[in-house]
């Protein structure tokens, strides 16, 4: 074991990566048949004192793309009405530029490459998420393609528990059930779980890094 100072950088932090934490409702589970409704991003940053907190949150509903699907059971859960005059939904390329110009230029900012979504079964919201860009031919996403940061997994590891509501309840911030299944609360709830499970694990381990040898550092490269 070695120790080393923490990051104090996002850059740093997540090795080039900017976190952004997504969330989106639909109207259902098939990214490439079911209509996108509403999608919110919430972005991060570090503190000087390498704490990650909340910062801005970018919402808008989407009008649903042509010939897609949506199953009335999920507008029960969302509460979402795709009909409303008052909804000042944006087509999905429209919705994709309102989000991804301030990412990118958070991203810049925070000296990253690229951006990481973060979100709670994050491999849900970054398939509608590439759905949508696939459908639209959009070329500058500043996502990584794949890979994600899924708060299932670290709540599951740092609360023991992998449900939204019951891992912000243990985190300390509680839960509105009234308010759920809004893209902008569940994103900024599934925010505020990530920057608290980031910085717990600064507290326990932020300073310890594991020294590997000069051979397993090439073999772990490779992976």
């Amino acid at each position: 074991m070695h120790y080393s100072p923490p990051a104090t950088t996002l850059c740093d932090r997540f090795r080039g990566f900017y976190p952004v934490v997504v969330d989106v409702e639909t109207g259902g589970f098939d990214c490439n048949r079911d209509a996108l409704l509403e999608i919110a991003a919430v972005l991060l940053q570090m503190r000087p004192d390498g704490r990650l907190v909340r910062a801005e949150t970018f919402s808008t509903h989407v009008v649903p793309f042509p010939g897609s699907h949506i199953d009335p059971r999920s507008l029960e859960i969302t509460g979402i009405d795709p009909t409303h005059p008052l909804r000042a939904a944006l087509d999905e390329r429209e919705a994709l530029d309102f989000l991804f110009d301030p990412i990118r230029r958070a991203q810049k900012s925070a000296d990253c490459q690229r951006a990481i979504l973060v979100g709670h079964n994050a491999a849900f919201d970054l398939n509608f998420v590439n759905a949508a860009i696939r459908r639209t031919g959009h070329k500058r996403s500043p996502f990584h393609p794949f890979s994600t940061f899924d708060t299932v997994s670290l709540s599951g590891l740092a609360f023991g528990q992998t449900v939204l509501a019951k891992a912000t309840t243990a985190a300390g911030f509680g839960w509105d059930s009234k308010s759920a299944h809004s893209a902008v609360y569940d994103a900024e709830q599934t925010a505020d779980l990530f920057c608290s499970i980031v910085n717990r694990w600064a507290d326990l381990h932020g300073t310890r890094t594991e020294r590997f040898p000069s051979d397993q550092i090439d073999q772990v490269a490779a992976i």
